[in-house]
Order: structure tokens, then sequence, then C-alpha cells
């Protein structure tokens, strides 16, 4: 058969192989994290938060028709549009393996034969099914993200760059220069990790054009590679709609025309210059000329899908992140200015004092007919500053952890060697490598292991010598133990070598591929401190090129058999071992954690915080996975439209405020009374607390009323001289209208002698923010008409101190105006009892947690231990208030629902040890012991390993969990022996005196 016959194929193959593997462990609904925002913003064609990546929603659009109605098939259909991209992506990684292995041999034969056939098919097979079962990217492939299509758009434009260069030399070769230049445009609009290919690219094309190569030439070419990704990614991306939207300030302003307009007359100058460009090359004869104009605007053509985006802003869709719908404000959403910006070249130490500050830039804000100035930019000058600041963060958190992190002392200043020490340390090697070799020697765990290299809570193993570490079973019992023996690595490093012996231009290509979408990635991005999860995902192009080298492997060790054998012979016996040791181990090792084919989780989680709150109910949440889940149950498949969804994180926005002030879905607006002029940007940012001596509580409408007050005589005077509101007290009060707490039946009538006259608090803050004016107007003016609800995961900061006032009701505190509970140290575990036991018992849904065979780190870390409280301060409340029957039917819903050898931290150990103190103290002996047995195997093995470190190296012992486990261990024996367990209890006991004896050392008992 003709060797590009069978090159499609095997190709081909690759595909389905990859998609198959996909779609039969893709989860079946929403997934964590911006999935639920992605999905919803596909479906309904809306803005998602920035950069907007409106081709991803388009084509994700396309996939959700395919629910042919059953919106609950929606996310089915958007993840499956990940999995076929993702399958794709490995199809062209097969043929640009292919491409590499060819340009290896091709001095060899002069026709390819059999032989240097199979072993061409053969490394593009390993190397493309390795990457297929990759840790990272499989964990994009099954779920609705935008890393799968980004993959493929580099798959695509690196297997086109080989394609010009086998064909360079024929005319019209440049169309795939020109194709490539389409892609990256297109790509813009899915991520921008594709245009870190450029170099890379470049590079080839500087290979095949110029035959008198030298290192001085090379160096050129890359550094001019490193332009053209500078002119892409901010003169294309960037500048193109800065420029536009100072054109629009001057047609708006100054000639008095409609918003937009100078928009529009500058992309007529753009288009204009660049067809006049194409022409004049065209004329004179320039065809390189030609080639960079026609590249120019078949980036612009693929870039026009963020046309999308002012559009869909201006149709005030629901999910509408910052309002889009000028010049002005999408420059500032391109360039995500909310999450401010992290120096890159020079800037200050974390320590470092401010001790100037000037004048920046002005903002605009969109005002009725003309553009405003919002405020101006503030440029500061600091006492010290360094080239490379990697240690910057002045947040307590962050600063905590770099002195942790190089153990410098308190008040001692950091010096550039711990600055230079924490970048390779923490950035490169914990942030990048730690990633790596997850991917290609194995990993301990899924959980987050950012803040340690020692732990092996989500640290990197082969496995190999795990035999002799004692590891606990919660570890090498999990389905995310995936020791790979570092066999898919030394495949790699032996391709690496083999191909730099051989083709070191090749190699330098590759290299450059793996360095600017890995290390490059790490460098520019320059993350201050812990992020809120690994970051793995976004390396993901790096581990791609090393898969390459991965399949390059099979050559060299062919090569190396080939001495004893025939070639033929040591094609088929190189495929063969090199399939075994890379993708099929990978395939079996990592299969059981990326199966999420039975996970419901996310969307069950978002379905109970929806069905906790009342009807009408306002719900404030903060974080990712209590929103964006709870977006797509509502946008999506239509749970409780009634309920108005305000994310605290967004509502510093005015965008955000105002469009509270609407209808959304079933949901009527929110009663913020601030007209848009007394919020918008650039007013009452911040309002700060200067104490008026006022004696008592105030009315919060009053405190409202003073601090939006724009009577001068009402404001006091910044450092600056200008009139300010500031904040006179933090006594709070709300006045209670019984009539109006009946009327909307915020409590039953078996409440009524609990109702408190006023609901008395201190605001918590020096300061106040825009969302907590808007919360303050909210709280001032609702008059208890619609119920006011938090999600139980949300930060105490958020809740502005209204605790005494908070009742849980399932997965929500609502405010209640009961008398404040002041016996009670816990005010967060106060619970609503009969409504939450009916939420509990017969509304909410469990996600499948006990039958799932894979529960992913979100599931396990942040929602099992919530369910647990939730169940544990139920039934410890419905004992209190006299229901023992109703507390003991929670316990065995908790253990019907939830798993038994879950335990993802210590804590939750002590969790349970309560929940078994109930069911012994509601004389349920069977199910206490069941608890504490199985809560005490757990203890045991944690114990047991930790007792095996204190033998190695006393500091490696986690002393927390041994004092949590000795604590819950002497609990669990006490409740036994009170239950009269006395087999059990004498069991705990021993055990305890044995480990007590064991670590003496580090808890001081002998």
């Amino acid at each position: 058969m003709q060797y590009n016959k069978i090159n499609n194929l095997f190709g081909w193959l690759c595909f389905v192989i990859a998609s198959a593997t996909y779609i039969l462990t893709l989860e079946p609904s929403v997934s964590f994290w911006d999935c639920g925002e992605f999905i919803s913003c596909a479906y309904r064609l809306q803005v998602s938060h920035q950069p907007g990546y409106p081709l991803f929603a388009m084509l994700g659009k396309v996939f959700s028709l395919l629910s042919l109605g059953d919106n609950t098939k929606v996310p089915y259909f958007t993840n499956m549009g990940s999995a076929i991209a993702s399958g794709a992506a490995i199809m062209f990684l097969f043929w640009t393996i292919t491409a590499m292995a060819k340009k290896l041999l091709a001095n060899r034969e002069k026709d390819f034969g059999d032989a240097t056939t199979t072993v061409i098919m053969g490394a593009g097979l390993v190397g493309a099914l390795a990457f297929t079962f990759t840790d990272t990217f499989w964990f994009s492939a099954v779920e609705t993200i935008v890393f799968a299509l980004s993959q493929l758009c580099i798959s695509i434009v690196f297997w086109a760059i080989l394609k010009w260069d086998a064909h360079a030399d024929e005319p019209g070769a440049d169309k795939w220069i020109v194709f490539i230049a389409y892609v990256m445009g297109l790509s813009i609009g899915i991520h921008l990790l594709n245009l870190l290919t450029i170099p890379a690219i470049a590079l080839v094309y500087y290979f095949r054009r110029y035959k008198n190569v030298t290192v001085k030439s090379a160096f050129i070419a890359f550094f001019i590679s490193i332009a053209i990704l500078g002119f892409v990614q901010y003169g294309i991306r960037g500048y193109t709609i800065k420029f536009a939207a100072f054109f629009d300030l001057f047609f708006v302003n100054s000639l008095g025309l409609g918003f937009g307009s100078g928009a529009f007359f500058f992309f007529i100058l753009l288009i204009a210059g660049i067809v006049a460009g194409i022409i004049y090359s065209i004329r004179k004869n320039k065809p390189k000329l030609n080639l960079a104009f026609l590249c120019i605007a078949f980036i612009y053509f693929g870039y026009g899908s963020f046309a999308y985006i002012p559009i869909r802003a201006s149709a005030n869709t629901n999910l509408n992140n910052s309002h889009p719908d000028n010049a002005f404000t999408l420059y500032g959403y391109l360039n995500r200015i909310q999450y401010g910006e992290n120096p890159l070249l020079t800037g200050p130490y974390f320590d470092a004092q401010v001790v100037d500050q000037t004048e920046g830039s002005t903002i605009y804000r969109k005002g009725k007919d003309k553009y405003e100035v919002a405020g101006k930019r503030t440029d500061y000058k600091y006492d010290h500053t360094t080239i490379l600041p990697r240690m910057y963060s002045t947040d307590a958190g962050d600063v905590g952890f770099y002195r942790g992190w190089l153990q410098i002392p308190e008040g001692q200043a950091p010096t550039f060697a711990d600055n230079l020490k924490w970048m390779f340390s923490w950035q490169i090697y914990q942030m990048y490598f730690r990633y790596f070799l997850w991917n290609y020697v194995g990993r301990y765990n899924d959980q987050d292991g950012q803040q340690s290299t020692e732990s092996i809570d989500g640290n990197w193993t082969s496995g190999i010598f795990d035999g002799g570490r004692h590891l606990p079973k919660s570890v090498v019992d999990s389905p995310t133990y995936t020791p790979l023996y570092a066999l898919p690595f030394i495949l790699g490093v032996i391709g690496m070598v083999y191909q730099i012996e051989r083709k070191k231009k090749d190699a330098l290509i590759i290299a450059l591929l793996w360095f600017f979408t890995g290390l490059a990635v790490v460098l520019y991005v320059n993350q201050p401190s812990v992020q809120p999860r690994e970051r793995d995902y976004s390396y993901v192009g790096s581990f791609y090129a090393f898969a390459i080298w991965i399949g390059l492997s099979v050559i060299a060790i062919a090569d190396g058999i080939r001495r004893k054998v025939n070639a033929r012979t040591s094609a088929y016996i190189a495929t063969g071992i090199c399939l075994l040791v890379a993708p099929v181990l990978m395939a079996v090792k990592e299969w059981p954690g990326h199966d999420r084919s039975t996970k419901m989780t996310p969307h069950d989680m978002a379905y109970n915080y929806l069905i906790s709150c009342p009807p009408n109910a306002i719900l404030f949440t903060y974080g990712d996975n209590d929103t964006y889940s709870l977006w797509y149950d509502q946008e999506v498949e239509g749970i409780r439209p009634d309920v108005r969804i305000v994310n605290l994180s967004l509502f510093s926005g005015d965008w955000y405020i105002r469009q509270m002030q609407k209808k959304m879905n079933a949901s009527e607006p929110l009663p913020i009374t601030m007209p848009y002029d007394k919020y918008k940007d650039g007013v009452r940012d911040v309002i700060y607390y200067n104490d008026a001596k006022i004696a008592g509580p105030v009315e919060l409408k009053e405190v409202f009323d003073f601090i939006t007050s724009d009577d001068k005589s009402m404001q006091g005077q910044n450092q600056g001289g200008e009139s300010v509101n500031y904040l006179p007290t933090k006594n709070f009060k709300i006045t209670v209208n019984a009539d109006d707490v009946m009327k909307n039946k915020v409590i039953t009538q078996d409440q009524i002698d609990k109702l408190a006259s006023s609901i008395e608090w201190k605001y918590t803050s020096n300061y106040v923010t825009k969302d907590q004016l808007a919360l303050i107007d909210i709280l001032a003016h609702n008059n208890w008409k619609r119920p006011i609800c938090f999600t139980t995961t949300i930060g105490n900061s958020n809740l502005i101190g209204l605790q005494p006032y908070l009742y849980k009701e399932g997965f929500t505190y609502r405010l209640l105006p009961l008398k404040a509970d002041t016996a009670n140290h816990d005010q967060l575990s106060k619970t609503n009892s009969l409504l939450m036991y009916d939420n509990m018992m017969n509304k909410f849904k469990y996600g499948k947690f006990k039958t799932a065979k894979y529960l992913d780190h979100e599931s396990t870390n942040m929602f099992y231990p919530v369910l647990l409280s939730t169940f544990l301060d139920l039934a410890h409340n419905l004992v209190n208030e006299g229901h023992p029957d109703m507390a003991l039917k929670v316990l065995h819903k908790c253990d019907d629902e939830l798993p038994e050898n879950l335990y993802p931290y210590i804590d939750v150990a002590a969790r349970k040890m309560f929940l078994a103190q109930i069911a012994y103290q509601l004389n349920d002996t069977a199910l206490g012991n069941k608890f504490v047995n199985n809560i005490d195997k757990f203890l045991v093995d944690q114990l047991d390993y930790n007792a095996y470190l204190l033998k190695d190296d006393m500091n490696r012992v986690n002393q927390r969990d041994v004092q949590i486990s000795m604590q819950v261990l002497n609990g669990m024996a006490e409740y036994a022996k009170t239950a009269k367990q006395t087999a059990i209890s004498n069991k705990l006991e021993a055990q305890l005196k044995d480990y007590a004896t064991k670590f003496a050392p580090i808890i001081g008992q002998q």
C-alpha cells in the first residue's frame, strides 16, 4: 500500500481510539470550575469571563444542538465536542510525528520500504497514543473547556508547518503559511496558547528557506520570531481594539457622532490599509511582503470571531461579563484588567514600600451619549525593586508563603538570590516540572500539592520504590495513584537524544515548542503564590511536544535492535515494546482516575444549592464552584429560574450591579435603590470607615443614605482635599416589622415567639467596597419581601457579620429575624431544622457519590466534607430540638448516600466521629459501630504511615494529622465505652496507648 494511504489510515485510527476513549469516559453533565459558565454561554450565546472565547462558544452551540431539545443532554454533547477535538489533536500529532520520523530517516533509502514505513508508523502510534492517555490532556478532553480545542489548534498549525516544509519548493506551497495564519486568528477566539507556537514555526521557515545557517543568523531569526509573536499578541489582538477605542472617543466626544462610529471608521481604514498593502506587493512583485500582508489579513479573518462579544453584550444576555458593548470596555475585557497585572521584567519585592505615586493613563467609561472620565490609573514608585521580580505580591497570605517556603525570617528583606530561588523551586519546579512528571513518570494522587515538595499529596512518583515506603492504603488503593515507572519519560529522553544526534535543527524546533508552551508560560504569567487549583492544564502544549520525542524513541530502539535482527523484525519489536511501556501502560494506569462517566456531583451539588432556596430568593455566592454549576442548572436546564444568583466577586463591577437591577429569567430585579450614577465606575469604589463615635446601633437605611449622599455636608475629605463619603459606624441594625415578616412567610407560626424586634450586628471590615455597598442597599430595602440566602461554602468575610441571624436550610444559610442565639459558639451550625430536613431527605440529589467509579478533587475535598457537615449539623440540632427519630433517619440517609471509605483529609474523620457519637446517643449501636470501625481503619492506616516516617525523619511527620488522629481515637473510645461497646472501646484504647508510645517524641507522651 502507498505510504501516504498508510499514513492517513493510521492517523484516522489514532483519532478513533482517542475519541472513543474520551467519549467513553466523558462526564455526562456539567463539570466543576469554568465548565458551567462555558456551557451556559455556548447554549444561549452569552458572554463569558475574559477574554471571552467567542469561537469556542459558537462551536459549543453547534454541539449543544445535538441534544435535540433535551436540555439535560446539552453538556453531554458539548463535552463530546471536547472529546472529538481532542481526538483530532491526537490525529494531527500522529501525522506530525510521522513527518518528523520521515525526515529523520530520509537519507537512508531513496524509497521507503516496508521496514522503514513500519518503524515510522510505529513512532507515530506510540507518541500519539502516549499523549492520548496523559493525565492532563485526558482531564480536559472529557469536559467543556477551552484547552481541548486549543490543543487541536496547536496540533494543526505545527502539522501544517511540516506540510509546508515538505512542499516548500513547490509552487503555491506558501498557502500553508496563510492557512497557519488563519488558524492562529481563529485560535485567539478559543485560547491564546496557540500563539506560543510562533517561534518554533518561524524557525522551521528559517531553516528551510535559508541555506547558509549560522549561529548569528539563527539568533536573529529567533528574535524576529519573538517580535512576530509580540506583534500578533499585542499589536493585532490588543492594540487593534485600543486604537479603535480612541478613534471612537474622538468621533463621539469631539464630532458628536454615535457610539461605535469611530471604531467602525478605524476598521474601514485598517481593511483599506491591508488591501492596499496586498495590491502594492502584487504590483511591485514582492512575494515576501505579499505573504506578510496575506497572513495579517487571515489572522484578522480568524480574529473577527470577537465581533460576537460586543454584539451579544449589546443584546443584554443574562450572563454578560463586563458588558463589553463599546471599544473601551472591550479593550479592558480582552486584557483582563479586573485581574490586575503581574510584573514581568522589573518590579518590587513583596516588602517594598511605596515612596511616590504618579497619575497614569485615563480610564474612560461609556456615559449616556459621550465617553466620561472614570478616573486615572495610578503608577507607583517603590523604595527597592529588582529585575525579573518573582516575589512581588503584598497579600498577607502570599507574603507568609514566601517566607515559609524559603525560610526567610520575619523582618528580613528578600534578596535577589531569594527571588531566583523562589522562581526555580516553586514557579519552575513545583508549578511546572511536577506537572510534567505527573504525565510521564507517575503521580501519587490528585490532591493539591502546591505547598510542599515533600508531601505525597499532589506529588509525582515513578512507583519503583513505593513498595518500601509503607504508603497508606488511602493512596495506593485510590484510582488516582498512577505510577508509570518513568517508562514514558525514559522513552522521551531516548527519542530526544536520538534526534539531537541526527537532526539537530528539528530537535531545536521541538525544544522551542516545548519551552514556549511550558516554561515560557511560567515566566510570563509569573504566578504570585498558591493558586485556587493546580494549573497543569496551562502547559499541555509542552507535554504534547515531549510526546513527539516519545514517538521518535521507536526509531532509536529499532536501530539498536537492528544490530541483532533484520530491519523489519526490529521495527515490529521496537513498536511492540514501546506500545506496551507507554500507551498501554498509561491507559491501564490512568483510566480509573479519568472515567467520569458515572459522576454527577457538579450538577447535583448545584441543584442542592438552588433547591435549598425558598421561592424568589436572592442567593449570594462567591467562588467558581458555587456559581458556575448553578448558572448551568438555571440557564440550560431551567432549574429554579425564580432564584436570583448574585456572585459577590463580580458584584464589585458597576456593570454587574446594573444587570442585577433588571429582570432575569423568572427573577424580578433586585431591591437595589441606587441609581447608576451613584455606583458607576470611579464613583464610591471604596468607602472607608471613620468612627463618628455614635452610641448604639444605627438603622441600616440611615447608614446607607449617609454613605451614598451627595451632600457635601455629610461627607469628609480625603488626603487630596476631595469630598468623599465615609462609614461613620460599624454597628448596624434593621428594625423588624412583624407584619412584613409574617405576610411574607419568612418564619412559621411555631417560630413567632423567637421573632426579634430588630436584628443588630457589627460590620466586620474597615471599608465598604462596591459589592458590600450593593449588599447593604439590598438588606436595607428588601423589607423581608424576598428571602436572602448565602451559600454555605462562602467565606466568612462575605457575610459582613450577619452570622447570628443565618440559619442553614440545606446548602444555604438564610437570613432570619430570630433572636440571636448567644449560647451557640458555632453560629454557622444553626439550622432551620424542619425545613432543612425536608430538603435533605426528600429533595436533595447526591451526585452518585456512593456509586461513581471516580470522584474528582472538588467532589471529594470540597463537597463531600460539606455534605458531612450538613448531615451532622442537622442531626445534632434535631436531637437538641426533640426530634430523635428524624435525627436517626438523617444519619441513615448519610450512610446510604455517601461513600464509607472516603477521607480526603484528616478532619473528615473527626466529622464522622461526631456522626458515630449521635448514632450511639440514639441507641443505634450497629450504625455507631459501623462508623467507628470505618474511621478506625483509616486512622490506623494513617498513623502507621506516620510512624514509619518518624523512624526515618521526624520532620516529615504530619504532626497535626497525628494529633487529630489521636484525639479522634480517644473520642471514639469514650463514645463506644459510654454506649457499652466494650470490645470496640478496649481495642481503641489499646491502639491509643500503642500510638502514644510510638509518637512520644512528637506529642510528649511516654
